[in-house]
C-alpha cells in the first residue's frame, strides 16, 4: 500500500453528516493531546496531513483520510476538562454515531500516553470496543519521553493496569521520532486487510 498517496477526504462535526462506510476503516481513539494526529501523520509519512496542536481538544470533528482502498479515521479526543459540557456532549454523540453506524471498522487503535496509567476514559473506551466486538490494538504513545528504565517499568505495569482489556491484545509502543514504530502500525493495518 502506498501511504504517500494519502489525502484528507472529509470531516464531519454532526452525527447526521456521517456518510455510509464503503471501505475498511481504521480509527484512532484516545484522550485529548495523546498524539492521534501526530501518529496518523507518521503512518502516512506526512508532516501535517492531520492537524497537530499543542493545545488539547482541537480535534472537534471526525476526520477521514483516504489511502487507496481504506480510510484512517481521526476521532475527537476525550477527557479534556476545559471544554464546555455542551461540546463534550456533542463529541460523545458524534462518537456514538460513528461507532453505531454499521461501519466497516477493521481495527481501532486505542492510544494511551505511555508516561501515565490508563485513565478511566481509556478503560471505558476499551470496554465499549470489547462489548461491541470491535478489534483493537493498544498504542502507547510518547515513548520517546521516557528513558529505557522508565519504559521497561511502564511496560511491566500496563498489562496489569488494563486488566482484562490486555488479554490477547497487541500492545505497541510509539515514538514520533522512530520510523520503525510507524511501520509496526502499517503492518497491523495491512494484516487486517
Amino acid at each position: 500500500m502506498n501511504y504517500n498517496n494519502a489525502f484528507f477526504e472529509k470531516a464531519f462535526g454532526r452525527p447526521e453528516q456521517l456518510e455510509v462506510s464503503d471501505v475498511p476503516e481504521f480509527c484512532f481513539c484516545g484522550r485529548s493531546n495523546v498524539g492521534k494526529s501526530t501518529l496518523i501523520n507518521k503512518i502516512l509519512g506526512r508532516k501535517s496531513i492531520a492537524r497537530v496542536s499543542s493545545k488539547p481538544g482541537k480535534t472537534v470533528t471526525v476526520n477521514f483520510f483516504r489511502v487507496e482502498n481504506i480510510r484512517l479515521v481521526d476521532l475527537p479526543g476525550y477527557g479534556y476538562a476545559k471544554v464546555p459540557f455542551s461540546e463534550k456532549d456533542r463529541w460523545s454523540e458524534l462518537m456514538e454515531a460513528y461507532f453505531g453506524s454499521k461501519r466497516n471498522i477493521r481495527m481501532a487503535f486505542q492510544l494511551i500516553d505511555m508516561r501515565h496509567p490508563a485513565t478511566e476514559f481509556d478503560l471505558t473506551m476499551l470496554e465499549f470496543m470489547r462489548h461491541n466486538k470491535i478489534p483493537y490494538t493498544v498504542v502507547l504513545t510518547k515513548s520517546d519521553k521516557l528513558n529505557k528504565t522508565e519504559t521497561a517499568e511502564r511496560l511491566s505495569l500496563i498489562r496489569d493496569e488494563l486488566g482484562v482489556f490486555a488479554e490477547n491484545t497487541e500492545i505497541i509502543t510509539f515514538s514520533a521520532n522512530k520510523n520503525d514504530d510507524a511501520q509496526k502500525l502499517r503492518q497491523v493495518i495491512e494484516k487486517m486487510l
